[in-house]
């Protein structure tokens, strides 16, 4: 039997993810969590093999709490279900120690198949996914500027082009506006952009919204 926790915010998100992989006879679903300090706590005291993770929630996200695990030497498998596009976020996430990346929009069936996949050992990406890691074999790497944001920076990156204030990106990420404020003044730095008008304009140009 596989041992399963979810971690989203979205209890709608959850309940659908929960009841995907209830039709499978060997997932148990064990847990479930909506952030970091609630799966953290979770861990400690349920089984769990395999830790379906979104990556935005509210506080600590996602890119966090697989940190956390790779720095306690955890067994558990993480697979990455996430709205976030895959050419931007899979390959990153799989540095970070995920063992798959799926997007919430794809078949439910793949669910039940990725969470089979790593709990053998194996990494679960998509055939897109996997183009893409062949590319990155086969020539020199050149990163984008945005490769070198924090998951928090780009969070923030991404909200903003979206159209969010920062009172209303403070709000949902449980942050300070004045802390928003210099994850915005980082990427801006970092980007060599000068204001959200530019932060926009690149985040359409580089498909992350």
């Amino acid at each position: 039997m596989i041992h399963v926790v979810l971690c989203d915010d979205h209890a709608m998100v959850r309940r659908g993810i929960r009841d995907t992989l209830s039709e499978a006879v060997d997932i148990q679903v064990t847990g479930e969590a909506s952030g970091y300090a609630e799966v953290r706590e979770l861990l400690r005291t349920i089984a769990c093999d395999v830790l379906v993770l979104d990556l935005s929630m509210p506080g600590r996200g996602g890119m966090e709490v697989l940190a956390s695990l790779r720095e306690a030497d955890s067994p558990i498998k993480v697979l990455i279900v996430s709205m976030f596009p895959e050419d931007q976020y899979a390959i990153r996430c799989l540095r970070a120690g995920a063992q798959g990346y799926l997007n919430k929009a794809g078949d439910p069936e793949e669910l039940v198949q990725a969470v089979r996949t790593v709990m053998q050992g194996r990494k679960y990406v998509t055939p897109e996914v996997a183009q893409m890691l062949v590319e990155s074999l086969s020539k020199p790497v050149l990163e984008v500027p945005h490769a070198s944001l924090s998951e928090r920076e780009m969070q923030t990156l991404l909200k903003i082009a979206s159209g969010k204030r920062l009172s209303d990106i403070a709000e949902e990420l449980l942050l300070s506006p004045k802390t928003v404020s210099v994850y915005r003044t980082r990427v801006l730095e970092k980007l060599k952009l000068t204001n959200n008008a530019e932060l926009t304009v690149y985040a359409i140009r580089n498909n992350l919204v």
